[in-house]
């Protein structure tokens, strides 16, 4: 209602109570939006073909709009940093009680069914929509916050729909820029703020002034939460969207139920409090939901790590990557919890994650306490989804324990410290320091190596890795002989320097030598670079190590999505038509303190290539793009500010394998 615009006092600690109640919501809607979509069935689970192809549309659609909250999410933390304050992590536990949220906003787990979808429909409503909450979903009781008298203390207000609440937000920055001066409210540390395409979220803008605030704020409205209802893709329109193909489909068969029915607010020890809740009782499952919850916990913990850590700290680039690569792994255990029964004590439902809350979830001290803590953590998760995997009969297990040990890896790679501490520190779960599990995705087990010794110098040809540059066969005629059968490398037909050139014209690093004549083998670039080509993938020229593996100096790694020689391209490009442009905008860069050193590459599952290490990424034409020494680039051919991913992957369904 709008009259809460002028409820909500203007002072820094008012904004600020209200920032987190903003946070709070944010989050608690991603949760439910997520629960939502791990209940949908896939193809073989009940579904005719046609039904799982619509279902898995729903499926994408509701966790982009899980990530798109989560984007907002982050410009709320942003706005919190930017007038002196810490985001907020934490959050209430489900079923929200009373108090928490107007009484008008229920916030619970449910599992997707038509009454869950008329609630996300409700929660996402424009201010002047009719649109009735969702069956079940009516507030436990009706009761109003704040208090109407004159106060110092911090209150909550109530609004009807959560646009109205941020316009009252909106309102208050105005009104207090006005007051104090827009220099004296926006006093933080922007180095602390999250910003920019590489986090995966989006474009993700720093918050600095009044205009970016306002800006901020009405983003999230437009893309979410009281959009106007003509905004084509609002949350609200896509949920509308989803209605309508489920009514046809129910129409058409009305015994279609596109989901399993997943427990509505699971909880993991018995409830003190039992109404509204069911209690997870089943072993594996209990299991299951145990290892969601904490890889979520941990997230939360990584997020709010990597932002107490200034930009420029490679601790920073580690805490968050850790942090969305748990976001992957939870995505299977979900599925795998709505998939298996609650207990004795619930027959008829089945369990589901219920993303307990860490009692405190501020970010830990920066340093190496909490590096060895986070190691530590991980070493338990992957030990226990390890023993998840061999113990489930799904393969979903087996995906996230894959994601966890790969994170495992990956924070004892950057943390050395931390990871050589760890070896020695007892856990629960007694795990390995690396687990034993499926291999990540490295070229090296599928190489094809032909090897030709020479007089001078010996030339190695990976099959698997050649884009058909073309520069051996028409720049070396005589020793890279096209269209022949049998031998067809002749390294002794051509003077060994100009060969030696030759092989440094391949991007794809198919062709690397060893010399014989006691000369020098090919050194480091003194530049790291990844050049973007044209409708094509990356072309790297640096010191590489792949999904933990030796690359090299050269390499091209798919950026299109299709090739099945994945993280390398293969030329499937050429086949699916993919079409990006080699020559994207020029971004914000500065000079990097050093330019060489290792580059770490690390393909995520069913995500994008995560770079470590100084880059400078150029254009087909050798412009500077960017330069970084952290970053996500997209993989999957989607997003919309190529190179850099944007979270399209999820949104599209990419799968890396």
């Amino acid at each position: 209602m709008d009259t809460a615009v002028h409820i909500l006092s203007s002072n820094r600690e008012q904004l600020l109570h209200s920032l987190y109640e903003a946070a709070e919501l944010e989050h608690n809607l991603m949760c439910t939006y997520l629960y939502a979509a791990f209940s949908l069935r896939c193809g073989g689970e009940g579904l005719s073909e046609p039904q799982a192809r619509t279902v898995e549309g729903w499926r994408r659609t509701i966790l982009g709009v899980a990530i798109e909250e989560m984007a907002h999410l982050a410009a709320i933390w942003n706005l919190s940093i930017a007038i002196g304050g810490s985001p907020r992590f934490g959050r209430m536990n489900f079923p929200l009680d009373p108090g928490g949220l107007p009484a008008g906003i229920v916030v619970k787990l449910a599992p997707f069914n038509v009454n869950t979808l008329q609630h996300f429909i409700f929660l996402e409503r424009p201010f002047d929509s009719s649109e009735p909450d969702g069956e079940g979903f009516s507030p436990e009781r009706r009761f109003e916050r704040g208090n109407p008298n004159a106060h110092l203390t911090p209150m909550a207000i109530d609004y009807d729909t959560v646009g109205a609440f941020y316009l009252a937000l909106e309102q208050a920055f105005v009104e207090l820029a006005q007051r104090i001066g827009e220099e004296a409210l926006f006093c933080g540390n922007p180095a602390l703020q999250l910003a920019g395409a590489s986090v995966g979220l989006g474009e993700i803008k720093p918050v600095r002034c009044l205009k970016t605030a306002r800006a901020a704020l009405e983003s999230i409205v437009a893309q979410g939460e009281g959009s106007p209802a003509e905004v084509e893709q609002s949350h609200y329109q896509k949920f509308r969207a989803v209605r309508e193909e489920f009514a046809a489909l129910r129409a058409a068969d009305p015994g279609f139920e596109p989901a399993f029915p997943a427990a509505t607010n699971p909880v993991l020890r018995r409830p003190p409090r039992p109404e509204g809740r069911v209690w997870i009782e089943e072993p594996e499952a209990s299991a299951t939901v145990d290892l969601g919850n904490a890889c979520y916990q941990l997230m939360l913990r990584l997020l709010a790590y990597s932002y107490a850590v200034p930009a420029g700290d490679a601790s920073r680039a580690t805490a968050l990557e850790l942090g969305i690569g748990l976001m992957r792994a939870l995505g299977p255990l979900g599925e795998h919890a709505a998939r298996l029964p609650a207990g004795a004590s619930h027959p008829e439902c089945h369990a589901g994650l219920s993303f307990t809350s860490l009692r405190d979830a501020a970010a830990l001290p920066s340093g190496r306490a909490a590096e060895r803590f986070f190691v530590e953590r991980l070493t338990q998760f992957a030990a226990a989804g390890e023993a998840l995997a061999r113990a489930a009969s799904s393969e979903r297990p087996r995906r996230a324990a894959t994601e966890l040990a790969g994170l495992l890896r990956r924070a004892q790679s950057r943390w050395p410290y931390a990871a050589a501490a760890s070896a020695t520190a007892p856990t629960d779960a007694k795990p390995a320091l690396v687990p034993a599990l499926p291999a990540r995705e490295t070229p090296a087990a599928s190489d094809e190596i032909e090897v030709v010794a020479g007089r001078d110098i010996e030339i190695e040809f990976r099959a698997r890795r050649c884009i058909h540059a073309r520069f051996c066969v028409t720049w070396a005629a005589k020793v890279f002989l096209a269209n022949v059968k049998g031998p067809w490398i002749r390294p002794d037909d051509m003077p060994v320097e100009r060969l030696v050139e030759v092989a440094h014209a391949c991007p794809s690093g198919a062709i690397h030598y060893s010399r014989r004549d006691g000369q020098p083998n090919e050194g480091a670039p003194p530049v790291n670079l990844a050049a973007i080509r044209e409708g094509g993938p990356y072309a790297f020229r640096a010191p590489l190590r792949i999904a933990g593996t030796e690359g090299g100096f050269r390499a091209t790694l798919c950026r299109c999505g299709a090739s099945r020689n994945k993280p390398f391209c293969d030329g499937s490009h050429h086949e699916v038509g993919f079409n990006a442009s080699g020559e994207p905008p020029s971004g914000t860069t500065e000079a990097l303190a050093a330019r060489d050193g290792m580059l770490e590459i690390e393909p995520l599952t069913d995500g994008p290539l995560s770079v470590n290490g100084n880059l400078e990424i150029t254009s087909g034409t050798g412009r500077v793009v960017a330069r970084i020494t952290s970053g996500r680039l997209c993989r999957c051919g989607g997003s919309r500010s190529k190179p850099f991913c944007d979270g399209t992957h999820a949104k599209i369904g990419f799968r890396s394998s």
